[in-house]
């Protein structure tokens, strides 16, 4: 592990045990490789990441939040008016909280701290800003609740959710919300739907689910016309202002290294306080694999003890 000089970048090498189980991976995943590019590929995304290992010690209950779907997991021993706010991946077209709730619920069971994941809805049938408002309903819903402490952790499109969430959140001048998120923790989030970054070209070859096309495509259903420039869809374009404690984690063998690089240099220079950790060798939201992965379940514990150390 090692710092840049400005201590904005943590970058991680990977040992060769993970490398020979992230090359295993990749050789499973390349006839697969860019297919899911639409809402075809919505059940068999969700059987994918259901087999994320559950957590042990936790409830899973349907619920509504804001007027909005989703799913709460519960763990015994709560810390007290404390919530994390889960936004899923997907590309905004693919994913459920039903299908998450082992991955969210791995949060929920390493921090002491109840989980709510949002089932907004997938474009096309919601373009945007249907999952933006959504998840701006469920924040609010949160606060009405009682819950003084929020937590917003996203992964992919939803790592860029959480960050649209955030800033939207940090630039309220009129104090609609009333209570800011403690922190927020992506990882490999989307930032840009302009595809503008140059690891779409660069790590093409790496990438081990995600082709420059497929993700094009998502863009497209949740875009619906409107401009990828707009911060609102494409965080990576804000202000950055106001922005909670946030923790970033990617991998470099992924086409989104550029979207989560170019945020957290643009989020520091406006003054955030940002910690980024790139993980050599490791694939696009490669926490989920903490079973397999050594890198995976070291990430996961720095993600979880930076969500406690903000409660």
């Amino acid at each position: 592990m090692s710092r840049d000089q400005n201590e904005l970048f943590t970058n991680h090498p990977v040992s060769p045990t993970d490398l020979a189980v992230v090359d295993a991976i990749r050789q499973q995943s390349a006839p697969f490789k860019g297919m899911l590019n639409g809402p075809q590929a919505r059940d068999s995304y969700n059987q994918m990441i259901e087999e994320t290992p559950a957590a042990a010690g936790v409830e899973y209950h349907s619920d509504t939040v804001g007027g909005v779907p989703g799913v709460w997991v519960r763990v015994k021993n709560v810390l007290s008016g404390a919530v994390i706010l889960y936004l899923h991946g997907g590309g905004y077209v693919v994913g459920s909280a039903h299908a998450y709730r082992h991955f969210a619920g791995q949060f929920a069971a390493r921090t002491g701290i109840d989980v709510f994941i949002a089932d907004y809805g997938l474009a096309p049938e919601h373009p945007f800003p249907s999952a933006l408002n959504q998840v701006k309903a469920v924040y609010a819903g949160l606060i009405a609740a009682g819950r003084q402490q929020i937590a917003i952790v996203g992964d992919s499109a939803g790592g860029g959710l959480a960050l649209s969430l955030a800033e939207q959140i940090g630039a309220d001048k009129e104090g609609a919300y009333g209570l800011a998120p403690v922190c927020c923790v992506t990882m490999s989030p989307w930032t840009d739907l302009a595809l503008t970054g140059a690891s779409h070209e660069e790590r093409a070859e790496e990438e081990f689910y995600l082709t420059y096309d497929a993700v094009a495509a998502f863009a497209g259903y949740y875009l619906a016309g409107h401009d990828a420039y707009d911060p609102k869809v494409s965080p990576l374009y804000g202000q950055h202002s106001g922005l909670p404690p946030l923790q970033i984690h990617v991998g470099t063998a992924e086409i989104l290294l550029s979207d989560s690089l170019a945020y957290a240099e643009k989020a520091q220079a406006a003054g955030a306080v940002v910690s980024a950790h790139v993980w050599e060798a490791m694939p696009h939201v490669f926490p989920n694999g903490f079973a397999q992965i050594d890198a995976a379940e070291r990430a996961m514990q720095l993600m979880s003890e930076f969500l406690v150390s903000h409660f």
